[in-house]
Parts: C-alpha cells; sequence; structure tokens
C-alpha cells in the first residue's frame, strides 16, 4: 500500500512537469531590486512583481521578502514590461530590456505611493481564506469565511487540511496524531491544548500555521509537528482598529467579540487586542457493554468565560536597532455539571453519579525582543526572552447512590522560560548561515486533595493529599547553512539539546499518615539533524523533499500520577516515568502552479521509537471499572498522502479542496477478562499485547460563491473515515455547513454573516470496541448551530509593522480522552 501510494504521487508530479522547451537555445536574464514605502522609507514585503512581453503576455513573476528584496530568474532575452503593484499604492510600471550584454537587471531602490482611493478599499481581514506552501510550513490566512464557522478556534480548526478536533474531548490531532505542539504566537500558553482552543475567540485569530517538519532552527517537539496560532496585531499607520461581535445558538447560546487597535507615529507603533468569548454548550452520549448488559448515561453543561488580550509596542531606535515588547493575558472561569447513570440487569446495581467542576486559571505571557541590524542586508543578531506563568485552581465535588462520595481540590502553578539568540549571515546572494543558542526552563507544580478518591488494595477509600513537582531544562544550539543554485536550493542543519529532567511526587495518607515517595530522574543528550532540498523544474513545478529527526516529550497529564477524572466505572492517570519516543521524519511534496489556482500533492513517512501509547488495565479492587493510563512500546512507522488545492471555476466560483489518508501500527497493552464479571477474580485478568493496523482518511471541500461586491455564500463539507485505536473503533464522521457573508456601508467597512452549522446534524462520536470489555456507544453536542456575526473596521492606513517572529515551544498538549 505504502510503495503503491509513493509510486502513484511520483507518476502523477512526473505527468504534470512535463513541460515542451522550445526556447532552450535562447538566453535567460534576471532583474531584482527593493522596494519601499515612499512616505516612510520603510521595505515593503509581499509586493508583487509581475514580468511582461512586449505583447503584455506575462512570462514569470515573483513577491518580494521582509526586506523588500526581490531577484527573478529565468525571464528571456527581449523587451520586457516591470509591474509593481501593491494594495494600497499606486502601481509602477517600468519598461526594460534583457540583452545587449545586460542580462542582470539592477532597478536599486523602488518607491511606492500610497494611493488613497485604493487604500480605502482595503479590508482587515480578506473575504476568502488562502493556503501558502512554504518550505517547512502550511500558513492559512484566517478570511472571513473560517472567522463564520463558529466562535471559537476550534470551531476553526475541523475546516483545516490535517487537522482533527475531536469534538467530545477537545484534543486536536494533524497527520491522524495527537502528539502536535499548539502555540499562541510562537510560544506555548501552559493551557492544555483542548482548554486553548475553547478560549480564543476565532475572530481573534489572523492566521494559523501547520509547520509539518521544521528545520534544525526550531524546537524538535512534536511527532506530527507544530500548530501555530497568530493573533491579530494591527499594522497600520495612525490609528486603526477592528471590532467583531458573533452569537452562536441551539440549545444554548455562545457569544463572542473582540477589538484589535494600533497607533503608529515616527518610531513608535503601539497595538492592542482583546478578545472574550461566553459559552455554553451541552452534550451527552451512552457506553452499552455487551458483557454485562449494563448502560452508562451521560449529560453535561459546561459554562465557561474567557478574555483574552494582547498589548505591545514596537521601538524603532534607528534603522538598525529595533526593540519589542507585548504581553498576552488569558483569565479564565467556568464550570461543568454532569451526570452519569449506570444502569445493569439487576436494578440493585445500579449507580448514579452527580459531579460538579469549577474552574478557574489565568495565563500571563510577557516578550521581549532586540534586534540589532548590520550594514550587510540580512546580516543580523537577535535576542529573545519569553517568560510565562500559568495559575489554575480546580474543584471536583462528587455524589453517588452506592459508592462513597468525596471532593476534590486541585492547584497548579506552572513557569516556562525561553531565551533565544540567534544569528543570521548571508554569505552570498546565494548561500546563508544561521546559528543560535536557546535555554528552555520549565516548573509545574500541583498540590492535590481528596476526602475519599484514593483507595487501597482493599477497595477501602481514604483522605490523601498529593503533591507533585515536575521540572524540565533544555539547553539546545542549533547550525543551519543554505545555498540556491539555478534550479536547485538547499538547506542543512544540526540542532544539539542537553536535557534535565526531575520529578517527585508525594501521596499522603491522611487517615493514618503514612506516605509513598517517588522519585524520577531522566538526563539525555541528543542530536537532531534536518535537510531540506527543493528543486524549481519550471515557473509551475516545484519539488521539495526534507528531513528531520523529532522528539515526543510527554505531556504534563501523561506524567502526572494523580487522577485526571473519575466516573463509576473509568478512571484515568498518568505515568511519572514514561520516557520521550522519537522519530525519524521523511516527506517528498511537489506544487504545480494553474492558471486559475494551484495543486500540492506530498507523502511522508515516519519512523518511530519507543512509541507513547495508551494502557488499559482492569481495576484489581473492582473487576468492573476500566483504569487507563500511558506507556512506552515497540517502535513503529506511520505513513500518509495529502493533496490540497484551490481553483477559480467562474468569477462567482471557487473552492478550496484538501484530501489526505494516514497509517499506522499502533502498539499497546490491555487487560480482559476471560469469564463474566460477575464470577471473575484477579486470577481471571489476561494481559495481552495488542497490535492494531489503522488507515484513515479525510475529505473536505469548502465552496465560495460570490454575487457580487457585497454579497457572497459558501458551502462546506467534511467525511472522515472510520478511525480505528487500541481501545476502540470510531465511526465514520461528517458534516456540511452553509454560510453567507453581506458587507455594507461606505467601502465595505461592516459585514454581516450568518453560518448554519452541521445542517443534516450528522455530527458525532460513534464508537464500538473490545479492549478491556465489548462495548459500543455514541456522544453528542451542540453541533447544529446558527452564528451570526458582525465586524466593523475603523481608521485607515498600510503600514507593516516589524514582523514577529513565532518560535515554538517544548510542551505540547496534554494527554487525555474519555474512554
Amino acid at each position: 500500500m505504502k510503495q503503491f501510494l509513493l509510486l502513484l504521487i511520483l507518476a502523477s508530479s512526473a505527468i504534470l512537469s512535463a513541460q515542451p522547451n522550445s526556447n532552450k537555445d535562447i538566453k535567460n536574464g534576471s532583474i531584482s531590486g527593493r522596494v519601499l514605502d515612499a512616505g516612510l522609507n520603510e521595505p515593503l514585503p509581499y509586493v508583487n512583481i509581475v514580468i511582461k512581453d512586449a505583447t503584455s503576455k506575462v512570462l514569470t513573476g515573483g513577491i518580494t521578502d521582509n526586506e523588500g528584496n526581490f531577484t527573478i530568474e529565468k525571464i528571456p532575452e527581449g523587451s520586457i514590461q516591470v509591474e509593481i503593484t501593491f494594495i494600497g499604492y499606486k502601481t509602477i510600471l517600468k519598461n526594460e530590456t534583457i540583452g545587449n550584454g545586460n542580462y542582470n537587471i539592477k532597478m536599486g531602490d523602488i518607491f511606492l505611493e500610497e494611493d488613497s482611493e485604493s487604500l480605502d478599499e482595503v479590508t482587515v481581514v480578506a473575504e476568502t481564506s488562502t493556503i501558502q506552501q512554504k518550505v517547512d510550513r502550511k500558513v492559512i490566512t484566517v478570511g472571513k469565511d473560517l472567522t463564520t464557522s463558529g466562535p471559537t478556534a476550534s470551531d476553526i480548526m475541523n475546516n483545516l487540511p490535517s487537522v482533527n478536533v475531536d469534538q467530545q474531548t477537545g484534543d486536536i490531532s494533524l497527520r491522524g496524531n495527537q502528539n502536535v505542539q499548539v502555540m499562541v504566537d510562537g510560544k506555548l500558553t501552559n493551557i492544555s491544548a483542548a482548554q486553548l482552543l475553547r478560549q480564543i475567540p476565532s475572530t481573534s485569530i489572523k492566521q494559523i500555521e501547520l509547520i509539518t517538519n521544521p528545520s534544525a532552527k526550531y524546537n524538535p517537539d512534536g511527532l506530527s509537528g507544530i500548530i501555530n496560532i497568530i493573533l491579530h496585531k494591527n499594522v497600520n499607520v495612525g490609528f486603526n482598529g477592528n471590532l467583531t461581535f458573533g452569537l452562536a445558538y441551539q440549545e444554548t447560546p455562545k457569544f463572542n467579540s473582540s477589538i484589535d487597535m494600533n497607533y503608529r507615529n515616527g518610531k513608535l507603533n503601539f497595538f492592542g487586542n482583546y478578545g472574550n468569548n461566553i459559552n455554553r454548550n451541552e452534550n451527552y452520549g451512552n457506553v452499552n457493554r455487551t458483557n454485562d448488559g449494563s448502560i452508562q448515561l451521560f449529560n453535561f453543561l459546561n459554562r465557561g468565560t474567557s478574555h483574552l488580550y494582547k498589548v505591545g509596542f514596537d521601538y524603532y531606535i534607528n534603522e538598525k536597532n529595533t526593540l519589542s515588547l507585548f504581553t498576552n493575558q488569558n483569565i479564565f472561569e467556568g464550570d461543568t455539571f454532569g451526570t452519569t447513570a449506570i444502569r445493569f440487569v439487576d436494578a440493585s446495581s445500579n449507580e448514579f453519579q452527580n459531579n460538579l467542576n469549577e474552574n478557574e486559571n489565568d495565563s500571563q505571557q510577557y516578550n521581549f525582543n532586540y534586534k540589532l541590524d548590520f550594514d550587510k542586508e540580512g546580516h543580523n543578531i537577535e535576542l529573545e526572552v519569553d517568560h510565562n506563568i500559568f495559575d489554575g485552581e480546580s474543584f471536583n465535588d462528587n455524589n453517588f447512590v452506592l459508592q462513597t462520595d468525596f471532593i476534590e481540590d486541585n492547584l497548579i502553578e506552572r513557569t516556562r522560560t525561553t531565551i533565544n539568540l540567534d544569528y543570521v549571515n548571508p554569505l552570498s546572494e546565494k548561500s546563508k548561515l544561521e546559528f543560535g543558542l536557546q535555554t528552555r526552563l520549565f516548573d509545574n507544580k500541583i498540590d492535590y486533595f481528596s476526602d475519599a478518591r484514593l483507595r487501597d488494595e482493599n477497595g477501602n477509600s481514604f483522605p490523601a493529599d498529593i503533591n507533585f513537582d515536575y521540572s524540565r531544562n533544555i539547553y539546545s544550539a542549533y547550525a543551519t547553512y543554505s545555498k540556491s543554485f539555478e534550479k536547485w536550493s538547499m538547506q542543512l542543519g544540526l540542532r544539539a539539546e542537553t536535557v534535565n529532567v526531575e520529578s517527585e511526587a508525594l501521596q499522603t495518607n491522611l487517615s493514618d499518615n503514612s506516605s509513598l515517595f517517588i522519585p524520577f530522574e531522566n538526563d539525555y543528550t541528543e542530536f537532531y539533524p534536518s535537510a531540506f532540498i527543493t528543486y524549481n523544474a519550471s515557473e509551475k513545478n516545484t519539488f521539495q523533499f526534507s528531513y528531520s529527526r523529532r522528539i515526543d516529550r510527554p505531556g504534563i497529564g501523561q506524567v502526572n500520577p494523580l487522577p485526571e477524572w473519575n466516573t463509576p466505572l473509568i478512571s484515568s492517570f498518568g505515568n511519572q516515568e514514561l520516557l520521550p519516543q522519537f522519530t525519524n521524519s521523511f516527506e517528498l511534496n511537489h506544487t504545480r502552479n494553474l492558471e486559475k489556482g494551484s495543486l500540492t500533492g506530498g507523502v511522508f513517512y515516519r519512523i518511530i521509537n519507543d512509541e507513547i501509547n495508551r494502557a488499559v488495565f482492569i481495576d484489581p479492587a473492582d473487576l468492573n471499572r476500566i483504569i487507563l493510563t500511558f506507556d512506552n512500546f515497540d517502535n513503529t512507522s506511520a505513513y500518509g498522502i495529502e493533496v490540497n488545492g484551490n481553483y477559480k471555476f467562474f468569477k462567482w466560483w471557487s473552492v478550496n479542496g484538501s484530501f489526505d489518508l494516514f497509517g499506522q501500527t499502533q502498539r499497546s497493552i490491555s487487560e480482559r477478562l476471560d469469564v463474566p464479571t460477575d464470577i471473575a477474580t484477579v486470577n481471571d485478568i489476561i494481559r495481552e499485547e495488542v497490535k492494531v493496523d489503522n488507515v484513515i482518511w479525510n475529505f473536505r471541500l469548502f465552496n465560495n460563491f460570490r454575487v457580487n461586491e457585497s454579497l457572497s455564500f459558501s458551502l462546506f463539507g467534511l467525511y472522515r473515515g472510520r478511525n480505528k485505536g487500541v481501545q476502540f473503533t470510531q465511526d465514520v464522521f461528517a458534516f456540511v455547513n452553509v454560510g453567507m457573508r453581506y458587507n455594507f456601508l461606505e467601502d465595505n467597512r461592516a459585514t454581516f454573516s450568518l453560518n448554519f452549522n452541521d445542517i443534516f446534524n450528522t455530527m458525532q462520536f460513534k464508537f464500538e470496541g473490545d479492549r478491556p470489555f465489548p462495548q459500543f456507544g455514541n456522544f453528542n453536542w451542540e453541533s447544529r448551530t446558527v452564528f451570526a456575526g458582525l465586524s466593523y473596521r475603523f481608521g485607515g492606513g498600510k503600514y507593516r509593522a516589524k514582523s514577529r517572529k513565532q518560535r515554538d515551544n517544548d510542551v505540547k498538549s496534554d494527554g487525555g480522552g474519555f474512554i
């Protein structure tokens, strides 16, 4: 299967790239220059450079880089016209001639002047989202079509290629794997990915980066890569801003709003963003065990309010020195009321649980950045210090009919400090050297109390205090070297890391003052090479091969020995001695530019050592109960294929679509009973090694229908195939959303949007499994919602403030899962 998919992609790429070349004897030339803002004398990135022949036929083109520079090669000999365009500026046309001894034209500095008429038409948020394939990542610029998907970041994620969000648990996966880092503005927030995605308002998101094979410059954490959420930072001259509101409803209301503002004057650029999310949602489900005829019925009501602030400034000291400061503040408060009813054939054994969970936390991020530019263009050194503080408290009150009631109180403190020092030196026009140092200091403290949650070997509950301290310090250095040739470019890199991990768990039985102390240490040094090779076969075809070695360090939820959650028949704990898993990742991509769109296809293959996966046990104190934890298993492999593209069939109809398929062999340990539970003893528990071969595929299609300048409609559909895991197999998953957007007021400054999500009410989690008990069930949530949104932009301008680095961090989302 893997060989067939690889051959299929290579064959397709060869067919697409086969181009006749009737001009091979014509000598080609190049043209270069730099584009700047005429008023501010600042470089302009992403300016369009189009090269046309004497008949105005487009020959080739490109865009400027972050410093405003451009170089366009392979221009045929003869008279050409250079067209320089950028939104908000007047277009420049220049005539040049390639030949007569001049094959390398240097245009020097080109100054663009503001076009006040076209500037008024610029919108802060585009109508339609775009996907750009870069060397090591996909960049999704979030348009109004995605922000109207729902009130939170979680609602957006399922619309992205290769990304899936479990709507029941909130866990996110990339390329079929949950070992993924989720960051905000290039930094981890100390909040689990599931909670983070529910707290960030969708309207606060500017871009989402999917980094599947990062270079040695970036942290090697995450088997499947990195998802980086970039928040809005208004970047225009003068005073500007954007205000948005959104409301979704099915059975309970969900509200979000945001405002982002910017003031740029002279050497100072001030920016700020505020977003909130007031959320209520219900979800419910059932689990049926066929071995004993029991039925578990679940019902949950979740309420939460989150506030997200971002404030900062850039200070342009002079042409060579820039200083930046910003802070992100995330405040959350919420509660969950849940009921679990368990019905047995013998009604006297029926159990009922009421659970009230109250949770509040705040996360604070403080970032300092200083950049020094040397005389040579692109030659710079940069220092960044990032400090993150998290404080959280949760309280659980659990009441039962048959079992002992208990309460839980959990206090969490986390700090993370990251220091980066990066140096970049362009050795020539076609080569560059980068190296740097990084320190990452992470500390996590948890204080847990329960009056009756824990039980001894006889099944008797007792009051207990548990203190869990976990620290991880990482010291690393990296170097990368890149060089480009006529049609080839390459980048080689190596990263070295020394890691120190220490954890201590102290459990105290408050009834007899006995205690259990479990220390753990793990020190290691590892090297992470990376390589990227790109071949530009033509203006329309690009091929890329990449390799990197990566690591998956266990998440806090996977190593935390404290009880994660509890039902009468299920408990979940972490494994304090869990080790990291290592991955060698290979990737091959092909991009084909079409007349009215583009198509990107790729294959990847991973070799995974010391795989981290679920382990499923039967509670020896109660043979009806399941205990879930994590462990390391034997080496395995994974593979996948991805195809995504966009095409504009007509002026009024454009589509974005993606198809992905992933396969992996999963290994685990599971226990089961060989006899009915009512007569079983601990001697009847059978432990077995489990091997599961899983192939899952997803298809997404987004249609945008534009009626006129003001009105457009959208249609989105997703289909996900069966997903086989160690514990159960998830059934087919599909849904369809429809929406509309209407722009109004002067210059279309206001936008009204309306979305009807899951119109056929098919979005649900259905499963069946046989480990450790044969069972089936399904879970539902408020997916069939109506979302209405309103946005308004004010001010004007076009200036690009300092591009902020996005550097990844070292802790992925918490492990977890409900069943």
